[in-house]
């Protein structure tokens, strides 16, 4: 089930707001590599924005975007030069279709259990043809990004409709070493307001991944701490991986 976030139509416009291109860093690091493969599969591609952004930068071959929120989707399809997907991963059945896999805003993370990471992981595998990528990021745990999830950081934008939109997070479920449970609190002028979204996210530091990318058939073949190709270091913000499919 996906977080209302991306199920609800009014917070999906809400998110691409909150997260414009000009701060994102993750599609400044992927879209090259996705402008050099000929079939591309965006994993929870959201409301599509990075494959728009590549076929608008020329690329001609197969860009396809599965997320399973309906929200998200939903506005993804008013680009009718992209193939969209409503479904999970491991639903939609893929079958050595893809050169390139991608799973950005840290939607991997949003995989809590080791069934569900296992099984994904399964599912990309048989997507990518032999020697395909799987290029992701998830945050490096040490850096512990969610003790700054707290009510007095919030911020406002203005929303959809033209009216400020406050969006406060608070932790719900402490971390346990493995996955936390919070909030986001959305209030504002817009007759849709308030809402609360709910989630989980897991955690996982590079030994974790890397063994589980092994047991699924992949190599951490690149590993960076940053948008910047940066090497990872216990102080890293994030864990990117481009992982090969044997």
């Amino acid at each position: 089930m996906a977080d209302l976030l991306f199920s609800d139509s009014y917070l999906a416009a809400v998110y691409d707001l909150w997260h414009p291109r000009a701060v994102r860093d993750d599609f400044d690091f992927y879209l090259p590599r996705i402008m050099q493969a000929d079939a591309v599969l965006d994993v929870g591609c959201g409301t599509g924005m990075m494959l728009a952004e590549a076929r608008d930068a020329g690329h001609e071959g197969r860009l396809c975007g599965l997320d399973p929120g309906a929200g998200m989707i939903a506005l993804a399809r008013r680009r009718a030069d992209v193939e969209w997907i409503e479904s999970d991963l491991p639903g939609a059945g893929f079958d050595r279709e893809f050169e390139l896999a991608v799973m950005t805003g840290h939607a991997f993370q949003t995989l809590v259990s080791d069934e569900g990471i296992d099984e994904t992981l399964a599912s990309l595998h048989r997507a990518l043809v032999p020697g395909g990528c799987f290029a992701f990021e998830t945050r490096n745990p040490a850096v512990r990004a969610w003790e700054n999830w707290h009510p007095r950081n919030a911020t406002e934008i203005a929303g959809p409709n033209g009216g400020a939109v406050r969006i406060e997070t608070r932790i719900t479920v402490p971390f346990d070493g493995n996955t936390l449970g919070f909030v986001h609190d959305f209030t504002g002028e817009d007759d849709a307001l308030p809402l609360a979204s709910e989630s989980r996210l897991r955690f996982l530091d590079m030994e974790a991944l890397a063994a589980r990318l092994f047991r699924a058939g992949f190599s951490a073949d690149e590993v960076y701490g940053d948008w910047d190709g940066s090497k990872l270091l216990p102080t890293s913000p994030e864990i990117i991986v481009i992982a090969v499919a044997s």
